[in-house]
């Protein structure tokens, strides 16, 4: 069964695509004239005498473009119309790879076994020593006790004692480092947070810093920063210009938003990171040197790859395991070089501060007793909204009292540093939208002043203090601790990530990776629309300006549309956006923001077709040319499928279920497409001859069943007591006739078959004070096994193109299908989960895989879907702590086997039995837990959820590392970036329209195409420049698996790619090596001709296609 909202998903994210995709498709058509296309383009070639008919045709376009407000109408109507069609049930797009020997096909015969270079095999199995001073996060975890002693003032951390004597030879260096934290949303909206307190806090920072050279400011958020830039004049832009140039006030990181770490894909974080970096290029010219990071929920090595390859120095982190930070303290490995996993030497370290503390507020900043450090937030100051919980207020600097106070400040001080291994301490001062009005400014910079003055007028004293940013600070670090010259210690090399995060007690942060997950699903589908978008726009632009159709093009406009789409979804990688945990207004204006441009710009999104014949263009958005499954929905099940030669393609007529038991139509057929092209298909009717019917099967254990469908054959067995099966050319699947959950899966290639079964299981929260809440994972024991009140009616479709079993529970209609292709797609059984807990109190439902793998307390979970980090599920830990992230897949595995599942969106995952494999799928939940968001989790919506599992042998290769293997790789490409459908309007319907096909060939097994980004020009008028950024990846595998019957059409390169034989028609006029987000010039770096890749690396060129 198609899920019923997945195609409203399908609807929201072509909001995004459609902006562009049609108009570049018929612009792209139009520009192909007599050039010699590759034979397995299709279409007829246009020739030189029919010059005068393509003119007469690009006459007719821009008369359809003139027409646009129009045909937007009657879309918007068809919108409405769509999505009254998804409150009947009717479910959404989805794919897979097909063959069939009988049709013809459109593309190359793949061969039997992928051809993969030996010395690309190297890279999973290699091993190399650790550094003498290196730490790994997991043999970390081994070593605490996790037994959370009272620690005093400091009660998670020790008592910090030190020698008065220890800087009479060098003096304490202190960086007081004034900064703000603003949410682009969480208790109030991005647009209400800037209008009562962000554009006050901006234009603060011009004034008073302004009013003193020595006074110095830190600002994050380029989202908040932009919005405030375009609402002032000249005159204060200069003066903001000559703060950046003098170094009072600095951009840290310079992202979009500062991203959550554990839900956001890798595309989304570069892409709001190019965002910010690329704005402030255009306008101010700055670039960030160091990421600041006080907020996200725990922190990833990917988000530490991606600012180290943008030409960042320097990051800092806060929100880590109290634990691990009260071990790192006892160390003195609070500030370490980050390095990713699998490299071995150090090209990929990155500096890193670890704040010791509890929070990043004053409070917990100044040293380790926060009744202290509260005495020195003047915003605290005695009158004022704000005081101090330790009941002990601030005291203005005086004459008179500024000696004890300096010596109180300054034992904070010298304790702080006491955990750091050089003389010189950071101490931020601020907190969430601090610095807002006037008054907090002299409050807190006249104060700071004076007690600077008087430490640094009294050299008996032995410390120079200063106000300083981020920067300021790790150059006076990078002096002391790395220069040569220096005797401090070297700093460690520090490896893994750090999840999952607790701030106190058992109160472990595993609920947000879950929360709202119908809105982390609309990311991903946002995601691949907008790079689908992006790739197209690119190539249209090359296109145009190869033959000078400039002016044809809309292109200023799509560009302001694409910036647009950007933005929002940069805006939803913030860390209380896709992490779900905003207040329910802020969540709706996010998902409001993300279909903000539904009414006018969805443009010819498939739905229902009547026929007169109509013709579909399909798009590829992925590098490989590939053979899929492409599902619309139509009005007759006679219904035929031709390419455009008049080839006839393989579809299945299939049932659209309102319910359990009605129906309306639905067409599945195979489409072959080239890498990153657009193919085209001819629906008509057909009397005889179309698309096969699908066949059914209904069970219902002791219940009465009334099946309402025609023209189908349906099947009520009476005796409903065998194994459910289905099958394709590579697995065979049973399931219970019971419930129809999965039970036993074998493949067809060695004939092995294991227990798998698929389990559905209920979460409590606990009876104590503290409960479960949008942030907190507190449950109440074990699950419990999901027993429904009442059998389900189970569905069993079989057909030619697919076939499927579905159980529709009370809370979850779930689905199991099998592609019957030869390829990625059939390799993988997908699974679909339609979740309604809306009428549940304090309950959360969970998937569990159960299978006789031999996985032991050992598991992988991947990070942000660029890397593979190992887990170990620990007894010595509470349940809730052994629950990672999983953004695009989790797997176990024994000597033998690996069981992999794949996910098209980020969800909570744990194996907490060997073989077991669950995750979270939604949470609903009745109060707050206690972290400032004041609200439980109850705007729950029917949500889909959409997985593949795929089972691999493995030869038995022991590695400390670990990799997907390509077919798994490909396998998560395809789930997260299917086919796009669109319907040729009726007034295009008379165009000659012919396939695309932009690349040569499909790009390397292992090298993926993050984004083929218009870069905006610098000029005035918000229009794209000549030139694009070319962002690839080249993806660590294991080769210690089959890849037998991929039916891809790649191999592998050792990273190489021959530019010249990239595209099939358009060449690089211009390739230039740069940093991630084109920050910097890379020294030396690929040639003109041949780009090189190493394993895992992500690099970006500025390119100027022709």
């Amino acid at each position: 069964m198609m899920m019923k909202l997945s195609r409203q998903f399908t609807v929201f994210g072509s909001a995004i695509f459609c902006v562009v995709i049609f108009s570049l498709y018929l612009m792209l058509d139009h520009l192909q004239l007599d050039h010699t296309k590759s034979p397995n383009n299709g279409g007829d070639k246009l020739q030189n005498g029919q010059l005068s008919i393509l003119q007469d045709k690009i006459d007719r376009l821009e008369r359809l473009l003139s027409e646009n407000n129009e045909i937007i109408a009657n879309i918007r109507d068809s919108v409405i119309n769509l999505k009254e069609s998804v409150k009947d049930g009717r479910g959404g797009l989805d794919g897979g790879n097909m063959s069939q020997g009988h049709y013809l096909e459109l593309l190359a015969s793949p061969p039997l076994v992928l051809p993969i270079d030996s010395q690309d095999c190297q890279f999973a199995t290699r091993e190399f020593s650790k550094p003498a001073d290196g730490v790994q996060l997991l043999d970390v975890y081994d070593l605490l006790t996790f037994d959370n002693h009272d620690g005093g003032v400091w009660k998670q951390g020790f008592d910090i004692t030190y020698q008065d004597n220890e800087w009479d030879s060098e003096p304490l260096q202190v960086f007081v480092v004034p900064h703000s934290h603003n949410d682009p949303g969480w208790l109030k909206t991005f647009d209400d947070y800037y209008r009562d307190q962000t554009q006050h806090i901006l234009n603060n920072i011009v004034v008073k810093l302004h009013e003193d050279s020595r006074r110095k400011m830190i600002w994050s958020e380029i989202s908040y920063f932009s919005k405030w830039w375009d609402n002032i004049d000249n005159q204060k832009r200069d003066a903001v210009k000559s703060l950046f140039e003098q170094g009072q006030l600095e951009i840290t990181t310079g992202g979009w938003v500062m991203p959550d770490e554990a839900n956001s894909h890798y595309f989304a974080l570069i892409d709001q990171l190019l965002e910010g970096h690329q704005w402030l290029e255009r306008n101010v010219g700055v670039k960030p040197q160091t990421g600041w990071a006080v907020d996200p929920f725990g922190h990833s090595p990917t988000q530490a790859y991606l600012l180290k390859q943008a030409g960042l120095a320097n990051m800092l982190i806060q929100r880590v395991h109290y634990s691990v930070k009260k071990h790192f303290a006892s160390q003195e490995t609070l500030e370490f070089f980050w390095r990713q996993n699998w490299d071995p030497a150090s090209s990929t370290d990155i500096l890193c501060h670890m704040m010791p503390f509890y929070s990043y507020d004053v409070p917990h900043t100044c040293g380790p007793d926060p009744k202290i450090c509260c005495q020195f937030d003047f915003k605290r100051l005695p009158g004022g909204r704000v005081n101090c919980p330790w009941r002990v207020p601030p005291q203005p600097i005086t004459d008179g009292n500024v000696q004890q106070r300096v010596q109180m400040l300054l034992d904070q001080y010298r304790k702080k540093s006491k955990l750091f291994r050089t003389k010189v301490v950071m101490v931020p001062l601020g907190d969430d939208f601090r610095y807002a009005e006037a008054l907090e400014w002299d409050q807190q910079f006249q104060n700071y002043q004076k007690l600077f003055d008087y430490m640094n007028s009294h050299p008996e004293l032995h410390v120079k203090a200063q106000f300083g940013t981020i920067t300021d600070y790790f150059n006076a670090l990078r002096k002391l601790s790395i220069e040569p010259g220096h005797p401090s210690a070297s700093l460690p090399v520090v490896s893994g990530d750090f999840f999952t995060y607790a701030d106190r007690d058992d109160h472990y942060w595993s609920g947000y990776f879950t929360s709202r997950p119908f809105y982390k699903r609309l990311d991903r589908v946002l995601e691949s629309h907008l790079r689908a978008a992006e790739i197209l726009y690119s190539l249209t632009l090359a296109n145009i300006q190869r033959f000078g159709k400039l002016n044809d093009f809309p292109a200023v406009e799509n560009n302001r549309l694409l910036t647009e789409a950007r933005r929002n979804l940069g805006l939803f990688q913030h860390h209380d956006a896709i992490a779900g945990t905003g207040k329910d207004m802020v969540v709706i204006d996010y998902g409001t923001r993300c279909h903000s441009d539904m009414d006018t710009l969805i443009n010819h999104e498939l739905k229902g077709l009547s026929f007169s014949p109509r013709s579909v263009v399909v798009y590829n958005p992925t590098e490989q040319d590939r053979t899929s499954v492409v599902t619309v929905y139509v009005n007759t099940p006679h219904v035929c499928v031709i390419t455009d030669h008049g080839h006839p393609v393989p579809a299945q007529v299939s049932a659209v279920w309102d319910d359990s038991t009605t129906a309306s139509t639905e067409l599945s057929f195979v489409a072959q497409v080239p890498a990153l092209g657009l193919g085209l298909y001819q629906l008509s009717t057909a009397v005889s001859g179309g698309a096969e019917t699908a066949e059914y099967v209904f069970l219902r254990q002791g219940g009465e069943l009334s099946v309402n469908m025609k023209h189908f054959t349906v099947n009520i067995p009476q005796d409903a007591s065998t194994p459910l099966s289905i099958h394709n050319p590579h697995i065979q699947i049973w399931s219970s006739p019971t419930t129809g959950l999965m039970e036993r899966l074998k493949l067809k290639e060695n004939g092995s078959e294991h227990q798998i079964k698929v389990e559905f299981a209920w979460y409590g929260t606990t009876s104590n004070r503290d409960k479960s809440g949008a942030y907190l994972f507190l449950p109440d024991g074990e699950a419990k096994m999901y027993s429904p009140a009442r059998s389900p009616v189970i569905r069993v479709t079989k057909g030619s193109v697919f076939s499927e079993i579905t159980t529709s529970f009370d809370h979850v209609t779930h689905t199991l299908r099998l592609y019957n292709v030869q390829g990625v797609e059939g390799q993988a059984v997908e699974i679909c989960n339609l979740v309604d807990i809306r009428r549940e109190f304090n309950h959360e439902i969970a998937m569990r895989l159960a299978s006789d793998v031999d996985s032991k307390d050992r598991f992988f979970t991947d990070l942000n879907g660029f890397q593979i980090q190992p887990r170990r599920t620990m007894a010595k830990l509470p349940l809730q702590a052994n629950f990672y992230p999983m953004t695009s897949m989790a797997y176990i595995q024994d000597p033998g086997t690996r069981l992999t599942l794949l996910t098209a969106q980020s969800l909570g995952s744990a194996s907490l039995v060997s073989g077991q494999l669950e995750v979270i799928m939604d949470r609903r939940l009745n109060q707050d837990d206690n972290r400032g968001l004041g609200q439980g989790v109850l705007d729950n919506k029917v949500t889909p959820s959409t997985f593949r599992l795929l089972l691999e042998k493995r030869g038995e290769k022991p590695s400390p590392l670990s990799y997907p293997s390509l077919l798994s790789h490909v396998s998560s490409l395809y789930l997260n970036h299917p086919l796009i459908s669109m319907a040729v309007s009726t007034e295009a319907q008379s165009l000659s329209l012919t396939a695309f096909t932009p690349l040569a060939s499909s790009l390397p097994c292992d090298i993926h195409l993050v984004n083929l980004r218009s870069i905006q020009s610098k000029e005035d008028g918000g229009g794209p420049s000549d030139e694009a950024a070319l962002i690839l990846h080249r993806k660590g595998f294991d080769c210690a698996f089959s890849n037998r019957n991929t039916g891809l059409l790649c191999a592998t390169t050792q990273g190489k790619i021959h530019t010249e034989k990239l595209f099939s028609e358009l060449r690089f006029q211009s390739i230039i090596p740069v940093s991630l987000t084109l920050m910097h010039t890379t020294e030396g770096g690929s040639s003109k001709e041949e780009i090189r890749l190493k394993p895992m690396e992500i690099s970006t060129y500025r390119v100027q296609l022709t």
